[in-house]
Formats: structure tokens, sequence, C-alpha cells
């Protein structure tokens, strides 16, 4: 009687394999720190923009303040500045200083500040306490062991009227924020994201194939 012969896996297939299943176990292991480590940088690069201009590094400076261009808005009224008189201004003061700075907002987002005023950080205020804390909370949320309980779609929802509210107004005309209410907005925002989408992670990843007990013990 004929008997089929075992399939063998070619040793670099099966090295392939390999390689795949341990990518795979360590992202299961580490996603939470690789993700906090990508929020890190994005919130922390857009500060060496300032501190290029600060040193004469103008070029530095530059890409920082292209690469971020299409991800904000970059207007200086509702940015941070370093090594200035302050770190916010609004539009009535830096006219009042003498900055001349257009009714569009394509050609006012072009003003990166000056000696006087100090150099704009390349993201905004919002964008600022959004990711900063998106960034403390997935560092709160991984020491904790992922032990908090998952944000419901609804407490989510509620998070976001505030910031819906207060950059819908100011959108319209209705009123004009402040880098305070922009940083509450933005910071619940944050917070609210990272509570909403961690603990789901958690659960994904501790589920993985191989990927074991490691999270919970």
């Amino acid at each position: 009687m004929h008997q089929e012969q075992p399939y063998e896996v070619h040793p670099a297939l099966a090295r392939f394999i390999t390689v795949i299943e341990n990518a795979a176990n360590f992202i299961a292991r580490h996603w939470a720190g690789m993700i906090n480590l990508l929020l890190l940088f994005y919130v922390a690069l857009p500060f060496l923009a300032p501190l290029f201009m600060q040193a004469g590094w103008t070029f530095p400076a530059r890409v920082v303040y292209t690469v971020y261009a299409p991800a904000c808005h970059q207007l200086p009224e509702r940015s941070y500045f370093l090594f200035g008189e302050s770190a916010v201004y609004d539009l009535d003061e830096l006219q009042a200083d003498g900055v001349e700075l257009s009714d569009n907002v394509l050609l006012r987002r072009r003003y990166i500040g000056d000696p006087e005023h100090g150099w704009k950080v390349a993201i905004c205020q919002r964008d600022v306490a959004i990711y900063g804390s998106m960034f403390l909370a997935g560092l709160i949320f991984a020491l904790s062991r992922f032990r908090f309980p998952g944000l419901s779609w609804k407490l989510y929802l509620l998070f976001l009227i505030p910031l819906a509210l207060d950059g819908g107004a100011q959108l319209l005309g209705v009123h004009a924020s402040n880098w305070l209410l922009r940083t509450i907005t933005g910071v619940l925002f944050g917070v609210a994201t990272i509570w909403l989408i961690y603990p789901y992670l958690a659960d994904s990843m501790n589920s993985a194939p191989g990927k074991g007990k490691e999270q919970n013990e």
C-alpha cells in the first residue's frame, strides 16, 4: 500500500515563518510601549522647531514646520511660542506689536515668530493637549498593567462634546476660544480616546496566539 511522504517545509520558509511569529509575539507584548513612543515622538518633535530657530538652525526648523503643516493649521494665535515675551498671543496683541498678519489663514499660518515674540511650536495648542494627554494616558494605562475597564461609546461621545462645541463655535465665529479652553477640550478628547481604544487593544493582544498571559501577570 502506497504511503504518502510527510510534507517538509523548506528551511528558508520555516525561518521566515519563525521571524513573522516572533515579530507578532513582540508586538503583542509591547504594543502599548510602541504606541506611546510614537505619541511622544509626535508631540515632542514640534517643540524642536522653535529650539532650532532660537539656535539659528533655520533649515531643520523649516523642515519640522513643513512636515506638520498638513496635519495642523499652525495659526499663530492658536499656537504656543517659546523664547519670547509670552507663550501665547492673540491676533490683536501681535498686530499691536507691528506684526503684519494676513486675514487669509493660509498666509497667516506662515508666520513662525521673530526674536521679540519667540518662535512658534509646529502644532497648535489643542493638538499639543490632545497628543500630550494621549501619551500620558497611554503611559498610565500601560503602567497599570491594563486594569482599566473600557470606556463606552456613549461616554466617549460625552467627552467629545466640549471639543465640538468649542471648536465649532470658534469656526462659526460665535465666540473666540483661548488657550485654556483648547487645552481642556483637547485633554478630554485625548484621554477619552486612549480610554476607549487601549482596553480593546489589550483584550485583542492578550488573545493573540502564543501571547500567553504575560500582560496580566
